[in-house]
């Protein structure tokens, strides 16, 4: 598996907010699903992302816009119209002017003039996804030539029908526009992706990233990582250097670390025994290049997490 699709991996639709409202204008919803990725394409119709203290982006039908959650922000057919509802997980529809129950997973009622907004929330379910997060701009706005699959109209054809296993097609549709939107991202020289996201295209960095990333537990050096690639300790180091913005082994200890921290949530290992997981001979060795990269111990990390999930 590559990089990117490990990364995607940890970032799942969640279908609880996953819904189409057609509204009439003026109208505009504010969204507060407390989701960490967002996702919004409009039918028919332009719309603006309005974020708090950030200026409005303009996305027209069929453009897809990926919303970090850390971005509180606005739907609205003019950056003027103020919000007139709600959208948190609890309760998509609410029942404020300008958006009616109708439907499952459809608030409002078709009208002449309506707009048709669909959107859908995602949730980062481990370490590995925050680099994703924190690479994205605030609001990553991808035209609609550009979205390779599917499309808004397809997915609005799937919400509005009812068969068994719906919600999982749904969601899985919106797993697509997420991967579309962000192929899309990757392969636009003038935006801002992230370095080892081009990096894996290089025939020597490349093939680097991939053997640390399948084995981070490997006592890796530049040497044997160069041997492999097929070029000089030197070359590598050099070339590693200028693509990623930091040296091989820097990078994989980074890596272990993200590793170490998704371990730790999600399992119920001993320090020690992820310490060997991720490559490090003991709990001892881990705990100091976890305290140097993130600021607090393995077992400190583990408890403030799990506090935060049940609090």
């Amino acid at each position: 598996m590559d990089a990117v699709s490990e990364l995607l991996a940890e970032v799942r639709a969640r279908g609880a907010v996953f819904r189409q409202a057609i509204v009439r204008p003026p109208w505009a919803l504010r969204m507060s699903s407390g989701a960490s990725l967002t996702l919004a394409t409009m039918l028919h119709s332009p719309a603006w992302i309005v974020p708090d203290q950030r200026e409005p982006v303009r996305i027209e039908a069929g453009d897809i816009a990926v919303i970090r959650g850390d971005v509180p922000y606005a739907v609205a057919d003019d950056p003027a119209t103020s919000p007139s509802a709600v959208v948190t997980e609890a309760d998509y529809c609410s029942a404020t002017e300008g958006v009616e129950h109708a439907a499952a997973r459809t608030c409002g009622t078709p009208a002449a003039g309506a707009a048709v907004l669909l959107s859908g929330a995602f949730e980062r379910q481990g370490e590995l996804s925050a680099q994703l997060l924190q690479a994205l701009p605030a609001v990553l706005v991808v035209p609609a030539e550009e979205r390779l699959f599917p499309s808004p109209e397809q997915v609005a054809e799937e919400i509005a029908r009812d068969r068994p296993g719906q919600q999982l097609v749904l969601d899985r549709l919106m797993d697509l526009m997420l991967v579309s939107a962000l192929r899309s991202w990757f392969d636009n020289p003038d935006a801002d992706a992230p370095a080892w996201c081009r990096a894996l295209d290089d025939p020597v960095v490349g093939t680097a990233l991939r053997l640390l990333h399948d084995s981070p537990a490997h006592p890796w050096t530049v040497a044997e990582l160069a041997a492999k690639a097929g070029v000089s300790r030197a070359a590598l180091a050099r070339r590693f250097t200028a693509l990623i913005g930091e040296p091989p082994m820097a990078y994989l200890t980074s890596w272990r670390i993200a590793l170490a921290a998704d371990l730790l949530r999600k399992t119920d290992r001993t320090v020690d025994a992820i310490a060997r997981k991720v490559g490090y001979s003991n709990a001892f060795a881990l705990s100091v290049a976890f305290k140097r990269l993130r600021g607090t111990r393995p077992s400190d990390h583990r408890k403030r997490d799990a506090e935060q999930r049940t609090g």
